[in-house]
C-alpha cells in the first residue's frame, strides 16, 4: 500500500493507493504544533475505519509547503511505518522540466498537481488550486512546468473583507442570485463569488494566449467545487489531484 501525504497551509490530505485504486481519501486541519503522535492517532483512526493498519503501509511519499511538519512527518513514518517517505522536492523525478527562474523554490503542491494534469492530458495545461491560495501552474508540451500565477485564496479574501472593516460581516461562500446586491450579504457574494469567476477567467486566457492559444484546464482544491460552475473555462475538477500527482512520482522514484 502505498500512503500519500499533502501538507498544505489549511488541510492535510491523506490517499491510500493499492493495487491499482485508490482505497481511502482523509483531509485534516493542518495543526503546525502538532506533534508527531498526535498525528498518528488521528491517521490509525482514520486507517481502522477502512480496516487498514499502519504495518500495512510499505511507501510514503510526502508532499508539503509548511516546513515546520515535513520534519514532524518523517518522525511520524520513521517511527509508526517504519521506513522514510520520499519528500517531493529537489532531485526526485518528476517527469517534468521545470523551466522556472528557481525550481528549488516552486511549491511541491504545484508540482504534484502539473504531473498529474500533464499526465491526463499529455497536452498544454492549466492547473487552477483553490486554497489557501488561488494559483495557477502552467505546463507546456512535451512536459515543462513554465510557472505560475498566485492570488489570495478565496476564504482570505472573504476573512480579510470582514476582518479589516467595522460593518462587513463574515459570509457563506456560495454566489448569490444576481451580480447586483440587494442586501449586503449578497452584495458581498457578488464581489467575491462573480469577482473570483472574473479573476479566474482572465488569468486563464491570459495564460492560454501565453501558451500559444491552446490549454486544458482543470480544477482543484477545497473551493473548485464554487467557483467551477460558474465558468465554461474550467474543464475538469479534480479532488485529489495532488494526490493522484504524488502518487506518479512515487511510480517513477521506485525504492
Amino acid at each position: 500500500m502505498l500512503l500519500c501525504v499533502d501538507i498544505g497551509n489549511t488541510n492535510i490530505v491523506f490517499g491510500i493507493h493499492h493495487r491499482g485504486q485508490w482505497v481511502a481519501h482523509w483531509r485534516m486541519r493542518t495543526v503546525p504544533d502538532k506533534m508527531a503522535d498526535e498525528y498518528a492517532v488521528l491517521l490509525k483512526e482514520f486507517l481502522r475505519d477502512r480496516d487498514i493498519q499502519l504495518t500495512d503501509i510499505r511507501r510514503v511519499i510526502l508532499s508539503s509547503v509548511v516546513p515546520p511538519l515535513t520534519g514532524v512527518f518523517r518522525e511520524l513514518c520513521q517511527r509508526y511505518v517504519s521506513r522514510p517517505p520520499l519528500v517531493l522536492g529537489p532531485g526526485v523525478r518528476t517527469g517534468l522540466n521545470i523551466r522556472t527562474d528557481n525550481p528549488a523554490e516552486v511549491g511541491a503542491d504545484l508540482i504534484a498537481n502539473a504531473v498529474a494534469a500533464y499526465d491526463r492530458f499529455r497536452r498544454n495545461c492549466i492547473v487552477v488550486d483553490f486554497g489557501t491560495a488561488t494559483t495557477f501552474s502552467t505546463v507546456a508540451e512535451p512536459g515543462e512546468f513554465l510557472g505560475v500565477a498566485i492570488a489570495p485564496g478565496l476564504s482570505l479574501a472573504a476573512d480579510a473583507l470582514a476582518g479589516r472593516t467595522a460593518q462587513l460581516p463574515r459570509v457563506q461562500l456560495t454566489a448569490p442570485p444576481a451580480a447586483i446586491g440587494k442586501n449586503t450579504v449578497h452584495s458581498m457574494q457578488s464581489g467575491l463569488i462573480f469577482g473570483y469567476v472574473g479573476l479566474t477567467e482572465g488569468l486563464i486566457r491570459r495564460l492560454r494566449g501565453e501558451l500559444g492559444g491552446r490549454a486544458s484546464v482543470i480544477a482543484t482544491g477545497g473551493l473548485a467545487q464554487v467557483i467551477a460552475p460558474l465558468t465554461s473555462e474550467i474543464e475538469v475538477v479534480e479532488p485529489w489531484l495532488t494526490l493522484d500527482g504524488l502518487r506518479l512520482i512515487a511510480e517513477r522514484n521506485p525504492s
